[in-house]
């Protein structure tokens, strides 16, 4: 059986709920939902908190051995319909265009911090 291997999130002062960050077995490495928190809170507006996200995934993902180049599927969630069309264009400046992951994007009602506009999770293969 391949060996597990969980990444815990950085605890930086604040407590987060039971989860490991990620989770590596064997050359497949699962991400938590990553959201917009950093060190001053969640920054204001959308493209902001993209960034921050994308800053936070490419850490996660290289702690566990891939890249963004690895990611073989994205979980994007927003909480606003009206971002959907900003997201497209961030996200398409942020992977490359002959390594796009998988996708689905859904509109939720709510995310677990009330100032987030979104959160990622994704599957990446470790090679």
């Amino acid at each position: 059986m391949p060996e597990i291997t969980r990444f815990m999130p950085p605890q930086g002062g604040r407590k987060y709920p039971p989860f490991a960050q990620s989770v590596r077995h064997g050359p497949t490495l699962y991400v938590s939902g990553i959201g917009p928190m950093g060190p001053e809170g969640v920054p204001e507006g959308f493209e902001a908190q993209f960034a921050l996200v994308m800053e936070h995934l490419k850490r996660a993902i290289a702690e566990g051995g891939s890249s963004m180049q690895g990611i073989l599927k994205a979980n994007v969630l927003l909480t606003r319909a009206e971002d959907v069309g900003m997201m497209n264009r961030l996200y398409a400046e942020a992977f490359p265009a002959d390594h796009l992951p998988a996708r689905t994007t859904c509109v939720v009602a709510a995310l677990p911090v009330p100032e987030f506009l979104l959160e990622i999770e994704c599957i990446a293969a470790v090679y």
